[in-house]
């Protein structure tokens, strides 16, 4: 179980979720209900009907919750018509996804929401699944034959939930030798190579572009932060801060470096580029910032209750300009986090606050990450998020909007019934 983060000591406490069969008198009409919202984005009814029932099947007690288990388990579901429903049925996704964030907005939606940027990886075997192949795979820290997928969550004072997603596809996938597994997983022709930060800063944007979700606050990990192209966008967004995590080598200066202006000549023409002064000193990394740190400078905080007790950390700030390509580039807030032991872990962390920003809330912005992590262990463990054998491109695509789906039905029942509850959740069947 993930800690909680103490509300006192920050902007505000997100709540943890608690539900119970006792708490839902009738969850099928409630389901159904919560479906009619969807009834227009599907053009037969015996799409909308599977819909229903796919989705039953996550909230079901059966424990592989996968296309034929659920088929077997659901009144009125079949095997390969789920199968084509899942993966080659029409699904109006964009309007789905329209209309879920408009409800997720009523239930969560908050003018300091965070969103936050992070991946998944699922075990596969084979090689046909669109989008599989050797991978750095989170969920099992090692490299192994899985799928990946890049996704958004969205946080706040009232709960959290996913609210995007994409498959990261391997190069090798766009080479020759895979055309006929993109054809044969329906991956649409015009399907361009893009890193996971690339995909993250597609949804950053769309996210934005759309404004159908309030927030303030941005939050990824170094895979996003060493991408010029998330960052670019993150800094485009007027009022907004973002908070990421980086590597322990990234460099920076502690003042900003006197530059001088050098001639050079270039294909016959006499040109000036802007250079380092001689005199200036060499950027230092993160790491040898903090390692020459006096005891002082830094300050102990409780950041979260533990199953043991008090969960504390020791956290150092200092605002920097940061080295790109060897020359001075933004000036940032630099977050150092270490634990509290004779040898100490450290995390770094760069952010676009304001110079008035308080230690407490860089401190409060460091941890929020842990958010997303349950969305994935919540609907990993109790909505099947995992459990999909799906091959095709569409079907990876539509089984993780129904998780998320599933999920949010969870807090708007939660919501509405007014559960106050600060402990992880389950589902009774």
């Amino acid at each position: 179980m993930l800690p909680e983060i103490r509300q006192s000591e920050y902007l505000y406490d997100v709540p943890k979720f608690e539900l119970d069969k006792t708490d839902i008198d009738d969850l099928m009409n409630d389901l159904k209900a919560f479906h009619e919202d969807f009834a227009d984005c599907f053009h037969r009814s015996e799409s909308r009907d599977n819909f229903l029932r796919y989705m039953s099947g996550q909230f079901s007690p059966i424990e592989r919750k996968s296309i034929e288990p659920i088929s077997h388990a659901i009144e009125g579901a079949q095997v390969r018509a789920m199968q084509r429903f899942v993966s080659d049925a029409p699904w109006d996704d964009d309007k789905i996804m329209s209309k879920y964030r408009f409800l997720l907005n009523e239930d969560l939606g908050h003018p300091d929401g965070a969103i936050i940027f992070d991946e998944s990886g699922f075990q596969k075997k084979g090689d046909d699944s669109i989008g599989v192949g050797r991978q750095y795979c989170g969920t099992i820290g090692k490299v192994e034959n899985c799928q990946v997928g890049v996704f958004v969550s969205y946080t706040s004072p009232y709960g959290y939930a996913l609210v995007d997603k994409r498959l990261y596809l391997p190069q090798k996938w766009f080479t020759e030798a895979y055309a006929a597994r993109r054809e044969k997983c329906k991956l649409p022709p015009n399907t361009e190579f893009k890193t996971k930060p690339q995909l993250a800063a597609e949804m950053l944007k769309e996210i934005s572009d759309q404004g159908q979700l309030p927030f303030r606050y941005i939050l990824a990990d170094s895979v996003y932060a060493n991408s010029p192209e998330f960052i670019d966008v993150a800094d485009s967004l007027v009022g907004i801060t973002y908070m990421v995590q980086v590597p322990s080598n990234t460099q920076c200066w502690l003042k900003r470096p006197a530059t001088i202006k050098k001639s050079y000549q270039y294909g016959g023409e006499l040109r000036t580029k802007r250079a380092i002064s001689d005199q200036a000193t060499e950027p230092i990394t993160f790491s040898a910032f903090a390692s020459g740190l006096s005891k002082v400078f830094w300050y102990r905080r409780i950041v979260s209750e533990g199953t043991k007790g008090p969960i504390e950390y020791e956290f150092s700030r200092r605002q920097v300009v940061l080295c790109k390509d060897g020359q001075p580039s933004r000036t940032a807030w630099l977050l150092v986090r270490r634990n509290i032991a004779p040898e100490p872990e450290y995390s770094y962390f760069i952010s676009n606050a304001s110079t008035s920003v308080q230690l407490k809330m860089l401190v409060w912005l460091s941890g929020l990450r842990w958010s997303i992590e349950q969305c994935f262990e919540e609907t990993k463990t109790e909505l099947g998020m995992d459990h999909y054998e799906v091959r095709k491109f569409p079907g990876w695509h539509h089984h993780m909007l129904t998780c998320m789906l599933a999920h949010f039905f969870l807090w708007h029942q939660k919501i509405r019934l007014g559960k106050k509850s600060t402990i992880a959740y389950s589902i009774a069947a």
